[in-house]
């Protein structure tokens, strides 16, 4: 069986209007979870690590970061503050 790179079958299934639609209406979570796994990384802390810091357990970091979940503004407070980070929110 070919292995087929996830980029090639990513920009086939954008050339479809509604899936693009879908997937644009989902990007600032996609955009939320790669910020806090990158700053998570950039730590070197694990899960774990970041959930005893903020008092939680760490199937819901693990929840947050795979898009599994709805957080509440002050989870999210939580989470930067385990991260020693601050929480900025834009429109654009």
């Amino acid at each position: 069986m070919k292995m087929i790179p996830y980029e090639k079958v990513r920009k086939e299934f954008l050339k479809d209007p509604e899936f693009k639609k879908a997937y644009d209406a989902l990007q600032p979570e996609f955009d939320l979870a790669a910020a806090i796994i990158q700053k998570r990384i950039d730590k070197k802390m694990t899960q774990a690590a970041l959930a005893k810091k903020m008092g939680t357990k760490q199937s819901a970091i693990s929840r947050l970061e795979s898009g599994d979940s709805n957080p509440s503004f002050v989870f999210l407070k939580k989470v930067a503050k385990g991260l020693d980070s601050k929480l900025k929110i834009s429109f654009s």
